[in-house]
């Protein structure tokens, strides 16, 4: 199966704590990066994940609350210093544009690559990025501003052929691709042999849901039904719903509902609130009500 690993870089909420970093997550689909949110610090964080610069072509902004958005212009300037030459693309909400390219132009003069910015609307379903092996879409969230989340599909893979039917059959080369996405196989005599007998199905293609800064939102669980794997924020404890109300956050309960109701078969929570310190109080209350919560940490990766 090919890498759908997510990587966890900061969980923590805005205000800075020694214990959690400020938001930001890396996604690996098949070795290509994408980064989700970019907090203070998080190149740090991304020098500590061991994952390859080179490879990290995108970043997703959920929205530009400073603790999702002040690491942009350190990273940008950190991949100048090492002589980047790729096209660094970002997805944002179009103020993001006239916010970070004074910076770039003042603090990166000569980049040797280029920063490429995709405005989007955060109020509106759509697909704003599509390749060969993934699609982004955006997930309207109800915030204090304009905040969307993002849902990564795979994209479905070719069934697998079978090779002792390729040897059986002395299928030519120039068929296998053909079988793989569906064809029968006609022998010399003119025998037809079914796809069905030739290959077996392909993995299903896998899916990650992250929604983060948010009040409690029902109506989200009909874009993420069943994905495998959510982030969810869970910046309170249900004791502190009035905060959570206030803030436009969730408590670890309600993204646990959310969760349960969306049927998705893994739930991370993070985002967490500095108030807490420890947070296993929000893993019980959510497990309570959907049973595989993990909390989110610093460095933690999750396969899918």
């Amino acid at each position: 199966m090919e890498k759908f690993d997510l990587h966890i870089l900061g969980c923590g909420s805005a205000l800075p704590t020694m214990r959690h970093q400020a938001t930001s997550q890396v996604v690996n689909i098949r070795e290509k990066l994408f980064m989700i949110d970019c907090g203070e610090g998080t190149q740090v964080q991304l020098r500590r994940s061991r994952l390859k610069f080179s490879r990290l072509n995108h970043i997703f902004i959920s929205h530009l609350h400073g603790d999702h958005c002040f690491g942009l212009i350190g990273v940008i300037s950190t991949f100048g210093m090492l002589e980047r030459t790729a096209d660094l693309h970002i997805y944002s909400h179009p103020d993001l544009i006239g916010i970070l390219q004074p910076q770039i132009d003042f603090f990166c003069k000569g980049m040797s690559y280029n920063v490429v910015f995709h405005p989007f609307d955060p109020k509106a379903r759509d697909v704003i990025y599509d390749d060969r092996s993934v699609s982004v879409e955006t997930i309207p969230l109800r915030h204090r501003m304009p905040t969307c989340g993002f849902l990564f599909r795979e994209k479905p893979t070719p069934n697998h052929i079978k090779r002792e039917m390729i040897d059986f059959y002395q299928i030519p080369v120039y068929m296998i691709n053909r079988i793989k996405n569906g064809e029968d196989f006609i022998t010399e005599e003119g025998k037809t042999i079914p796809n069905d007998w030739l290959t077996t199905p392909s993995d299903p293609p896998r899916s990650y849901a992250y929604c983060s800064d948010t009040a409690y939102f029902p109506s989200v669980t009909e874009q993420i039904q069943g994905v495998d794997l959510l982030f969810h924020e869970a910046t309170f404890a249900s004791s502190d719903s009035a905060r959570a109300r206030q803030t436009q956050h969730s408590t670890a309960r309600q993204a646990a509902q959310i969760a349960r109701d969306a049927q998705v078969k893994r739930l991370v929570i993070g985002h967490f609130s500095a108030r807490y310190d420890d947070e296993e109080i929000l893993l019980k209350e959510a497990q309570e009500v959907f049973p595989n919560t993990v909390l989110a940490q610093e460095n933690l990766q999750l396969s899918i």
